[in-house]
């Protein structure tokens, strides 16, 4: 590591250079520049390709650098993602290996061994790892996920809310840090939220789009055969895509004659649309009005006209999040050029992770899927030697960080497992790498996605779903890119299967990720219920806040009143922390069963809501379940601060042996909270069955 040194301050063009135990050249050190969107799909990029959308800005980017056709995250999520950028490190590393966590700030981070470099380092955008930036001269943060219109930002002084559209207040910030820093060398990082759902548009970029036939994907009515991980997701276009907080329709209009997708977030983005001025929201409402009239007048016993409409209309709002993107980009590039910086500076633009636009049916991310895997990247280097404009050697976020220290003339720490990207901008590098690691651990959680792990080749994909599943998955992205075709079972492929698992224990090996027990359920499969004189399982653990109180507390009911209702006790409660629990009951006999319940606990005050949603399933054998009616909520006031929300399904003496109960709860504190965009906690106090 470098000697720590005082900052040398480059008031004039070449006027000092820097000497440091880094052994940078005599020569004006490299500015980085580190442009990151949330949730950007390369599909959405025109200098990838142009079908959905042209993006001039970083597309000119492009024309000054490199474009990685071959550029993957290893973990599409946005925290994970986020810390292997910082620290050159795999998430089981890191110690960031999902979003419930809080980033370690005390680890090493290619920020802070610039800034004892003589860099002045800065943070601006979306952070989203619910510790405070480390290792930055300077910070100004969106609390959480953030919101587009009129946002708070926090600093080491505090939260202030902004007035404004966030990708403009972003670009905003940046430029004014630049301009204050002067001349010194810096090292700046700006994360835009956009274009993260729920997509809400800056109001001037309404009429982009309108009236377009954007293209459909052509696996977009992917039927999953062969690939069961797949088929148990939840974020499909159909079915998760809401109306109301995804297509931004009054629930209040459209959501009396269909279930299927209204189950949460009922008008949240009027959370958004609320901090907006008179005349803004004027124009908002204008704007979705024709969507709505749309909507009302559809047929919606036509599925599959219903879903492609959705389709469209979320492509609308993405596509607009991402102009804006591409314009603020512009604004930012200039100002470098107009202050003699552009030809001096790293200027990267990516992506946290890559998105699903329709391919598969689905929206978001996760998957090691190509869409959602791979990330676009684009790079323009001081003094690049490389001719290649499209590059396909195969990099990672994981590279990042040796990058940026190699082009600062800091020593890359050993146990720094990415590579240095600088070699291929100078045209010497050798030996890279042949293959890169996958692992995506955050499930059980919200839209279902099985944890997995996985090896990619230039031509071919081995994934492994494990946890509660175990199923392989190959594909040659030769012959079949969008990935349809599983042959896993193809006798033909079972010789490279098994090459492939090879590769793929070896780099789990170099990486030092092949313990995976501690990523394993370690729940009892089974727990005693006296009250029920059933047993019980949990999917998920609850919190490790209170090891006092574990699953086992809904074990100790009372039967009250006897001979009716069999539940826990109310005083035994299960907390969890920012999770979605599934619980499964076994009777250990087929009864006939008129009602469950199922009751919350919400201290508004604290950090304590109650679910949005809680389903019932019901099953004879406990292999295929249906659906236990529709829930009906109910809400008995305490006192102020608590209250006690229950979620019933009423039955009509069915026979059943196995009750399922998933509760779809809070994903943030809401706006109004103190806590906002911080997880949410869940208290569960007791089931009934009557």
């Amino acid at each position: 590591m470098p000697l720590k040194r005082n900052l040398l301050n480059y008031s004039g063009i070449g006027a000092l250079a820097l000497v440091s135990a880094c052994n940078q050249a005599e020569t004006r050190p490299v500015n980085i520049l580190f442009i990151m969107a949330d949730d950007h799909a390369w599909q959405a990029i025109s200098a990838y390709d142009g079908a959905l959308i042209q993006t001039p800005n970083i597309d000119a980017l492009a024309g000054d650098g490199v474009t990685f056709t071959k550029s993957y995250c290893t973990n599409a999520i946005s925290g994970p993602s986020r810390a292997v950028l910082l620290t050159g490190k795999h998430n089981h590393l890191n110690g960031q290996i999902n979003n419930d966590r809080e980033f370690d700030g005390g680890q090493f981070t290619f920020p802070k061994a610039l800034r004892e470099q003589g860099y002045q380092t800065a943070m601006i955008g979306k952070w989203h790892l619910k510790s405070d930036p480390t290792g930055f001269d300077h910070w100004d943060i969106l609390p959480g996920q953030g919101d587009y219109y009129n946002p708070n930002f926090i600093d080491s002084t505090g939260k202030r809310r902004e007035d404004g559209y966030v990708t403009n207040i972003i670009t905003d910030k940046a430029i004014d840090w630049l301009t204050k820093n002067g001349n010194n060398p810096f090292c700046l990082l700006v994360h835009h939220k956009a274009p993260h759902r729920n997509w809400m548009p800056d109001t001037s970029y309404f009429d982009l789009f309108k009236d377009r036939d954007i293209p459909v994907p052509e696996n977009f009515e992917d039927s999953y055969a062969g690939r069961n991980a797949a088929s148990q997701q939840d974020l499909s276009i159909a079915k998760t895509l809401t109306i109301d907080y995804d297509l931004k329709l009054p629930y209040e209009q459209v959501g009396s004659y269909e279930n299927e997708f209204m189950r949460m977030l009922h008008g949240k983005w009027n959370d958004g649309l609320h901090r907006l001025d008179e005349k803004t929201k004027t124009r908002w409402k204008d704007h979705y009005q024709q969507r709505l009239d749309e909507f009302l007048a559809m047929d919606k016993t036509d599925t599959t006209a219903l879903k492609r409409w959705k389709l469209q209309q979320y492509l609308e709002d993405y596509l607009q999040c991402v102009a804006s993107v591409d314009d603020n980009i512009g604004r930012l590039l200039n100002h470098l050029k107009e202050t003699g910086q552009y030809e001096n500076t790293l200027i990267v633009y990516t992506s946290d992770q890559g998105f699903y636009l329709g391919e598969h049916g689905w929206f978001d991310k996760r998957f090691m899927y190509e869409e959602s895997f791979r990330i676009p990247l684009i790079m323009k280097a001081p003094g690049q030697k490389t001719s290649e404009v499209n590059d396909t050697h195969l990099v990672q976020n994981l590279d990042f960080a040796p990058t940026f220290l190699d082009y600062a003339g800091c020593e890359i720490p050993s146990d720094i497992q990415g590579l240095s990207m600088k070699t291929i901008f100078d045209g010497t590098a050798q030996d890279w790498r042949s293959s890169i690691y996958y692992h995506y651990y955050e499930y059980p959680a919200k839209h279902g996605v099985k944890r997995h792990y996985g090896i990619k080749t230039d031509r071919y994909k081995l994934i492994h779903f494990y946890y509660d599943i175990d199923e392989w998955e190959l594909y040659d992205l030769e012959s079949d890119p969008k990935e349809m075709n599983n042959l896993i079972q193809s006798p033909k492929h079972s010789e490279l299967t098994n090459h492939l698992k090879g590769q793929l224990f070896k780099l789990q090996s170099e990486y030092g990720d092949t313990i995976f027990a501690s990523f394993l359920p370690s729940k009892p499969a089974r727990i005693e219920h006296l009250a029920l004189n059933c047993t019980y399982a949990i999917d998920m653990e609850p919190s490790s806040k209170y090891p006092d109180i574990g699953d086992e507390q809904l074990s100790n009911g009372e039967v009250n009143p006897p001979g009716e209702y069999i539940s826990t006790s109310y005083r035994n409660w299960v907390g969890f922390n920012n999770g979605a629990p599934e619980i499964v009951l076994d009777l250990g006999e087929s009864k006939k069963v008129r009602r469950i319940e199922s009751g919350f606990l919400q201290k508004q005050m604290a950090w304590i809501f109650a679910p949005e949603m809680v389903e019932f399933f019901i099953s004879e054998e406990g292999i295929i379940y249906e659906p236990a009616g529709n829930p009906k909520f109910e809400s008995s006031t305490k006192d102020i601060a608590v209250r006690k929300q229950e979620f019933k399904s009423d039955l009509i003496d069915k026979e059943i042996r196995f009750i399922k109960i998933k509760v779809h709860r809070l994903e943030q504190c809401p706006e109004w909270h103190p806590g906002k965009g911080e997880p949410a906690w869940l208290f569960m106090d007791e089931i009934v069955v009557k």
